[in-house]
C-alpha cells in the first residue's frame, strides 16, 4: 500500500506538469494571435501564459514551476526568431519563470486567499503580483533583447513599458478567471439566470459597438461591468472584463474602432490603459462587494446565535413568581 502510494505520487506531479506546461504553451499561442509593435519590437498586449502561471502556483504550490519552465520553452521554440539563440532562449525561460514564483512568494507572505474575497487579497494582486514581480520578467527579456542585439539601446524603456504591461495584464484578467473557475458554485437559481442572460445580451451588443465604433465609446463598457459586479460579485465583473479586454485588443490590433489612425505607440498607451483600468474596476469593485457582503452574513449569523442562545436560557430559567401582596395567603 505505501509502496504504491509512493509511486502514485511521481505520476500525479508528471501529470500535473504536463498540464501546466499544456496550458501554458495553449495560452501562449492565443497570445501570439494578436500583437502590437512598438520600436520595432513585437509583444502581445495581453500575455495570457503569466496569469495560467501565477494561478497554478496558487493552486498547486511551487512545484507546479517545472510545468512553467517547459510551457515557456516550448512557446519560444515554437517562434523561429529565437531558434537560434540559445542564451537568449535560456534566459526569456528564466525570467518567464522566476517572475511568476516570485509573484506566488509575495502573495504567500501576505496571507493571500485563492477565493479575492477581501480587498486586501485584490490589492494583493495587483500591485505584488501583477505590477511588482512582472517587472522581473519585463527586464529580464528586453534586456536580452538589448545584450543579443535585437533591440537598441535607446528603445529599451518604451519596449520594456510594454512588455511589462502586457505580462501584468495576463497577471490581471486570466489569473482571477482561473481562480474563480477553480472555485465554482453549484449553477444559481432561474431567477438568476435570467438577469444574467440579460447581461449576456447586454455585453454582446454594447462592447462590439464601444471598441469598433470610431467614435471613443470605450467608456460604455463601465455601467455593465458594475452592473455585472453588483449582481454577480466576482464571476460576473471578471467575465465581463475578459470579454472586453478580448475584443478592445482585437480591435487594436486591426486598427479599427477609437485605435484607427493612430500611431503604434498610442495604440499601446490607449489599449493598456483601458484594459487595466477595466481589470482594476473589475476585481477591486468585485473584492469589496464581496467581502462586504461576507462581513453582513458573519453579522447575521452572529446574531442569529445570540437570539438562540437568549431562548436556550429563557428555557431553563422560567420566570419567577412576584411576591404575594401583604395579607395573601394568610389567615
Amino acid at each position: 500500500m505505501v509502496a504504491a502510494q509512493k509511486m502514485r505520487r511521481p505520476a500525479v506531479v508528471a501529470l500535473q506538469t504536463l498540464v501546466i506546461a499544456a496550458c501554458y504553451y495553449g495560452a501562449g499561442r492565443l497570445g501570439l494571435m494578436r500583437r502590437l509593435t512598438v520600436e520595432g519590437a513585437v509583444f502581445t498586449p495581453i500575455w495570457p501564459p503569466t496569469g495560467v502561471a501565477v494561478a497554478a502556483l496558487l493552486l498547486i504550490g511551487l512545484r507546479a514551476w517545472p510545468g512553467i519552465a517547459i510551457g515557456a520553452l516550448l512557446v519560444i521554440l515554437s517562434l523561429s526568431s529565437f531558434s537560434s539563440l540559445e542564451l537568449s532562449a535560456a534566459g526569456i525561460v528564466a525570467g518567464n519563470t522566476v517572475a511568476p514564483v516570485c509573484a506566488w512568494l509575495l502573495l504567500r507572505a501576505v496571507h493571500f486567499r485563492t477565493d479575492l474575497s477581501r480587498f486586501r487579497d485584490g490589492l494583493a494582486l495587483v500591485f505584488l503580483a501583477a505590477l511588482g514581480a512582472m517587472t522581473i520578467s519585463a527586464s529580464v527579456d528586453v534586456g536580452l533583447l538589448v545584450v543579443t542585439g535585437k533591440l537598441a539601446l535607446g528603445d529599451f524603456w518604451p519596449v520594456w513599458l510594454a512588455w511589462w504591461v502586457g505580462d501584468a495584464m495576463g497577471v490581471l484578467i486570466v489569473t482571477p478567471v482561473i481562480l474563480m473557475l477553480y472555485t465554482v458554485r453549484p449553477p444559481i437559481s432561474l431567477a438568476r439566470w435570467k438577469e444574467a442572460a440579460v447581461i449576456i445580451v447586454a455585453a454582446g451588443v454594447m462592447v462590439p459597438v464601444a471598441t469598433r465604433s470610431s467614435i471613443s465609446m470605450l467608456f460604455l463598457i463601465y455601467p455593465l461591468l458594475i452592473w455585472a459586479a453588483l449582481r454577480f460579485e466576482l464571476p460576473g465583473s471578471l467575465v465581463c472584463a475578459l470579454f472586453a479586454s478580448v475584443m478592445a485588443t482585437v480591435a487594436a490590433t486591426e486598427d479599427a474602432g477609437p485605435f484607427h489612425r493612430l500611431s503604434h505607440t498610442e495604440v499601446m498607451i490607449k489599449l493598456q490603459a483601458f484594459n487595466g483600468t477595466m481589470a482594476l474596476t473589475a476585481l477591486l469593485l468585485s473584492a469589496v462587494i464581496t467581502e462586504q457582503r461576507n462581513t453582513r452574513r458573519s453579522v447575521e449569523l452572529a446574531c442569529q446565535e445570540l437570539v438562540e442562545v437568549l431562548e436556550h436560557l429563557t428555557a431553563g430559567n422560567p420566570t419567577p413568581r412576584p411576591p404575594p401582596e401583604e395579607g395573601e395567603g394568610r389567615g
